[in-house]
């Protein structure tokens, strides 16, 4: 179980279904550069892995549709070019023969507001927000949390969501550079601008959800930009009230896992209620012919994650 180099799918048995995943591609027409951490960043050659990402997705005759788990275009990209740049990742991600299923990041929103963004991803929602729910087969459902509902970024200025962002990290972080965890300590650090949170009306929604799902016998497969595990994620990674949500996904039996971006690394863990957390390497972070993404076969009992080159197979073997 964890993490694994070589992964086979159990033999006799066919996947309920399979779906693509891609994360953090963060696309940029400028030189490569590093992230605040001095990791190397590829911001041009991100989109060809997002190009090889599609033509092995479209090779799968199996696979039923895709999750970008949010960050397209880099929040580096120049002023002026970030409505070309999105449209044009986007205009790849469309070469799918599948459907795609988009969550928005905070590099998402670093360049376009919520009312221009969702539009053009095609996202679900309503009054701008994006979070939504589908069932790919009567056993499963896709449950995709927009974790900047409550953030100082994609709403405008004077929006009821920012202000209330900008007073809770007024609160939360004394530094003057609100994207900084300097000073702060543990899991406090992930009070960081580059960060949010679920709302009330859309953690209700999500309580709902899961019970309807609980009623349907459906096991629940919960996905957002942020993580919600810091063994899975860096603490700096992770959604301001992940606690929150997380309280709410243990009353429940039904959600199995948890999957997300953002964290860049990638990472893995089961939580102390058999829940299991993986955070997915960045198609960003990849060198020149190298890749990060993968496709997930979903069975009765499991996940399995087929990873491509950076991106680390993964099995998730359910408790009950």
């Amino acid at each position: 179980m964890g993490l694994t180099n070589g992964l086979a799918s159990p033999p006799g048995k066919k996947p309920l279904f399979s779906f693509g995943i891609i994360s953090d591609v963060q696309y940029a027409d400028i030189p490569d550069g590093h992230s605040f951490h001095g990791v190397p960043r590829y911001y041009r050659h991100s989109i060809h892995v997002l190009q090889r990402a599609i033509q092995e997705w479209n090779s799968h005759q199996d696979l039923n549709f895709v999750i970008n788990f949010g960050d397209i275009v880099d929040g580096k990209c120049p002023p002026g070019q970030s409505l070309d740049a999105v449209k044009k990742v986007n205009y790849e991600f469309q070469k799918s023969n599948r459907p795609v299923y988009h969550l928005i990041g905070n590099h998402c929103l670093y360049n376009l507001p919520r009312d221009k963004l969702l539009p053009l991803l095609k996202i679900p929602g309503v009054n701008g927000l994006a979070y939504y729910d589908f069932s790919p087969s009567p056993e499963y459902r896709i449950v995709v949390l927009d974790g900047y509902d409550i953030s100082a970024i994609g709403w405008p200025q004077g929006h009821p969501k920012t202000l209330k962002a900008l007073e809770f990290l007024e609160k939360k972080n004394p530094n003057s550079d609100k994207n900084s965890p300097e000073g702060l300590q543990g899991l406090d650090r992930r009070f960081v601008m580059f960060n949010g949170a679920v709302g009330r009306e859309q953690l209700e929604w999500l309580d709902g959800t899961l019970q309807d799902a609980t009623k349907l016998k459906q096991k629940v497969i919960v996905c957002c930009h942020l993580p919600f595990d810091d063994v899975a994620s860096d603490q700096e990674a992770l959604l301001w009230n992940y606690d929150e949500v997380m309280n709410i996904i243990h009353q429940y039996n039904c959600v199995k896992a948890c999957l997300s971006g953002h964290d860049h690394r990638g990472g893995y863990s089961i939580d102390s209620h058999g829940v299991h957390h993986r955070s997915f390497e960045a198609a960003l972070e990849c060198p020149p012919d190298t890749d990060a993404y993968g496709h997930i076969d979903v069975y009765d009992d499991r996940l399995l994650l087929f990873g491509a080159d950076r991106m680390q197979n993964t099995e998730m073997y359910f408790n009950s």
